[in-house]
């Protein structure tokens, strides 16, 4: 029987190349699966260091193999940080402008305290009488007080390479208190604003809005580029019939314990800004202030009268805080203070 004519099966042998070729691909494969299964049993020890860990198949322990490792030194540098010292010129108490800053920029070329020349400056921009000395848009209306210049010469002291510092007054602030008396006056037992010895009257540092107010002004100069936000004014009425203060519900000093830490907040973005707290000493038996043990090691920097640097100081220096966190303030200071702030005769 004769075949049909065309294509017929083949049936000979299969080259040896291309079983040669298989091989490989098939060792090339099984190179690949056995390292990817490896990577699953390579685990780490909490010093870093790799080891084999096979799978537990019988329920046995787990047999684990160090693998070949080099020695390593690790030591990590924590950097130590320090507060340097500043010797500060208090600028006086008026709006600024190009002009005050020229007068500004003369005294720094002036020798300081012990000789030294003054590298920081301090610019007030909230009075005590509670006026604002900058273009806030959280200040009262009627508040603000300004030259056209104002800002300008602001954003040229904050511009440079000078150390700068925005004082705010805070609780002592009559214009606000008057302008909303039961959200954020301090009120006396009467029911009425209270008037303390300069018949004069005070933000409730117990009241939420009083210090909401008081934060958006310290938030506002961090954003002006201030290095620093020096606070003043942090207490209740210094004199006066105080025992007709009505200090609400709260513990007094825990309400300004609290309105410093509102203040730190509203500086959470602001991580090189620091913030300071001025204590005085001119208050009358019985007023609620903030004492030295309450605030050192807690805030940056403490600003004291000269007369009370030497005690202040010597509990500094007791606590393991570096003196040069502990600023003298005043006219003249002592000579052995490291900070200082000096303000214009």
């Amino acid at each position: 029987m004769s075949r049909a004519k065309g294509y017929s099966s083949y049936r000979g042998r299969t080259p040896r190349g291309r079983i040669v070729l298989a091989g490989v691909l098939v060792l090339v494969i099984l190179v690949a699966l056995g390292c990817i299964v490896l990577q699953t049993l390579v685990v780490y020890d909490s010093s870093g260091n790799p080891r084999l860990q096979l799978p537990d198949l019988f329920g046995g322990e787990q047999v684990e193999e160090d693998l070949p490792q080099e020695d390593l030194d690790l030591t990590i540098e924590v950097p130590e940080i320090v507060l340097d010292a500043i010797a500060g010129y208090l600028a006086p108490e008026e709006p600024l402008t190009m002009e005050g800053l020229g007068s500004i920029e003369a005294a720094l070329e002036q020798a300081g305290q012990g000789q030294r020349k003054y590298d920081t400056v301090a610019v007030l921009l909230k009075t005590s009488g509670g006026t604002v000395l900058f273009d806030s848009e959280t200040a009262l209306t009627g508040t603000v007080e300004m030259e056209p210049d104002t800002m300008q010469a602001l954003g040229t002291l904050t511009g440079d390479e000078t150390y700068t510092i925005a004082v705010i007054s805070c609780f002592h602030d009559p214009k606000a208190a008057n302008s909303d008396v039961e959200g954020m006056g301090l009120k006396n037992t009467g029911g009425y604003i209270f008037y303390d010895g300069d018949n004069s009257q005070w933000l409730d540092p117990g009241k939420e809005a009083a210090r909401a107010y008081v934060c958006g002004l310290i938030q506002e100069a961090a954003e002006l580029g201030f290095d620093e936000i020096l606070l003043t004014d942090v207490s209740y009425p210094l004199a006066g019939k105080l025992d007709r203060v009505d200090y609400g519900d709260g513990e007094p000093r825990e309400n300004l314990m609290g309105f410093l830490d509102q203040a730190r907040q509203a500086l959470e973005g602001f991580e090189d800004v620091k913030l300071s707290v001025e204590l005085t000493e001119d208050f009358q038996e019985g007023a609620v202030v903030l004492e030295l043990s309450q605030v050192l090691g807690k805030l940056d920097r403490v600003y004291v009268s000269g007369t009370a640097y030497e005690t202040a100081l010597e509990t500094a220096l007791a606590a393991d805080v570096p003196e040069t966190a502990v600023v003298a303030v005043g006219g003249e200071v002592p000579e052995e203070a490291k900070s200082y702030l000096i303000a214009p005769q």
